[in-house]
């Protein structure tokens, strides 16, 4: 089932259910009364500082429990792979906690030339295949045993897991990384009189990557591609829906790359892709918990100050050309029927962007939203209707999508033409104002949300500065929602769902015929 993701969650709802209506009500009043001031009051704990090299750092003191979360953010995502070279991006959360020289490798020297032979060899192969037809697939054979041996023996040299290992026997939690077609971070937590170990270990992996085991990764990325976009799948819809959506503008790659892109990635694509874009002033770092800001400056240049500063990367020049008619993509399957639209919108940098989130509020949030009254309570077409307000990511021109489960014995074109009809009555008239209460209200808890644990809150601080430059965007995005009017709901709505900018992506049975395109909200 089509899932995305939105302000206010179904747990949420469900406990505000659990608690009673009245004390939801209570809670959402006192979030909504909640004065900028006391926001304000928060800011004062923040320090921020940025090293000579451009590395910037975001400190929040919370002395409530020893415990202290890092965020790492590096402003590049899948949108910045190279062409023929998908995936590269998403490699390095698969190389992320691998190790450095001196973490991870039984013998580093001897790796380090093993690693060396690895490509040599790999050089080998490329070298005869790129002959085309007169290459011979013998040699070619015989490289490929060649290019085994030396993995394996650069494999005899790796301590596995040696970096993990380091981090969870001093009290780490939640570690993990994770790729968006936007930015890479890294993140995790540990005892505050551990603080210094993060510091030593993260520090080294961008002052010394290795880019240990990335053939083996590389094969990892491939079966998650595989897992992810089985024939008929969800994930084989959305990817051919983002790839249709988008003609040039290279969020029509998926984050995993295309499959042939990926088999053929190097060791060496990755070490380029790290020199252009892990430069210390394309990078922020959030520390929020029982941390001395003082004593973390201190760490911080004795540690990152040394990385070297080089020119920040160039910025996509890609440009998305204007959609003169809508789009379509079918994929046959037998599974559950599934339906998505995408209408063409503006980035998060658009005056509009605070619009958008509560367009997206107002048509889907949980059972009060009117997607859900309209085809799964009332007409009862659909078992699951949602609205995301930015998809596949939000810094550039993206997709307002609506993704729709039609319930058995309703059809994809009979949630198509409910859906135009839904949004034709939408743009139609001006929201009623207890309505636009209600979802400023959400939206406004959702924003609060993130301050309540450490590692949301590093998150949020660290998405914010490298995101919009600023990690007060925080505290704003609580004005820009105040100010959204039920004009400009209706502005937005008229302007955004319009049929010629319109993506239709759906799974049909195999050998059906294809939903008509045509209609117009």
């Amino acid at each position: 089932m089509l899932l995305v993701v939105l302000l206010c969650s179904e747990k949420r709802q469900e406990q505000s259910t659990v608690n009673g209506p009245r004390f939801a009500t209570l809670l959402l009043l006192a979030i909504a009364a909640l004065p900028a001031q006391d926001l304000r009051q928060f800011e004062k704990k923040v320090t921020e500082f940025t090293l000579p090299n451009g590395l910037h750092f975001t400190i929040v003191e919370r002395h409530e429990a020893p415990v202290v979360s890092f965020h790492t953010f590096v402003n590049a995502g899948s949108a910045e792979d190279p062409s023929g070279e998908t995936g590269l991006a998403h490699m390095f959360e698969h190389m992320a906690f691998k190790g450095t020289e001196s973490i991870g490798s039984s013998n580093w020297p001897a790796e380090k030339k093993a690693l060396q032979a690895v490509e040599d060899v790999y050089d080998q192969v490329e070298a005869e295949r790129n002959k085309g037809p007169k290459a011979d697939q013998a040699k070619i054979d015989y490289a490929r045993l060649q290019l085994k041996e030396a993995i394996d023996v650069a494999q005899s040299y790796v301590e596995s897991n040696a970096y993990t290992r380091i981090i969870e026997e001093n009290g780490g939690d939640g570690l993990n990384a994770d790729t968006s077609f936007d930015y890479t971070e890294y993140f995790y937590s540990l005892p505050s009189n551990r603080i210094e170990l993060w510091f030593l270990l993260e520090s080294q992996r961008f002052l010394h990557p290795v880019f240990r085991e990335f053939y083996q990764e590389r094969d990892v990325v491939q079966e998650e591609n595989r897992m992810r976009n089985q024939p008929g799948s969800e994930g084989q819809l959305m990817t051919d829906f983002v790839a249709t959506a988008f003609a040039a503008f290279p969020y029509r790659n998926p984050p995993g790359g295309w499959p042939s892109d990926v088999d053929n990635l190097r060791r060496g694509m990755a070490q380029a892709f790290f020199d252009k874009y892990y430069v210390p002033a394309n990078i922020n770092l959030a520390i929020v918990g029982d941390v001395d800001p003082a004593h973390a400056r201190r760490l911080a240049e004795r540690y990152f100050g040394p990385i070297p500063a080089r020119p920040l990367p160039p910025l996509i020049h890609s440009v998305e050309p204007a959609q003169d008619g809508p789009k379509t993509v079918v994929v046959a399957s037998r599974s559950q029927p599934l339906f998505a639209a995408g209408f063409k919108r503006p980035g998060h940098d658009d005056p509009d962007d605070a619009v958008y989130e509560v367009v997206a509020l107002i048509l889907s949030s949980g059972r009060t939203g009117l997607l859900y009254q309209d085809l799964v309570q009332e007409k009862k077409i659909a078992i699951q209707a949602e609205a995301s307000p930015a998809y596949p990511s939000s810094r550039y021109p993206n997709l307002f999508v609506f993704s729709i489960a039609p319930a058995v014995g309703h059809s994809v074109e009979e949630n198509r033409k409910a859906l135009d009809e839904l949004l034709a009555r939408f743009a139609a008239r001006k929201i009623d104002s207890a309505t636009l209460q209600r979802v400023k209200i959400q939206a406004r808890a959702a924003v609060i949300r993130r301050l309540d644990g450490n590692p949301g809150l590093a998150a949020s601080l660290a998405f914010d500065y490298g995101s919009y430059g600023d990690w007060r965007k925080l505290f704003t995005e609580l004005d820009e929602l105040d100010k959204v009017t039920a004009e400009d709901v209706q502005r937005v709505a008229r302007t955004c769902f319009v049929a010629a900018r319109r993506t239709l992506a759906c799974t049909v049975p195999p050998g059906a015929l294809v939903p008509a395109a045509e209609g117009r909200p």
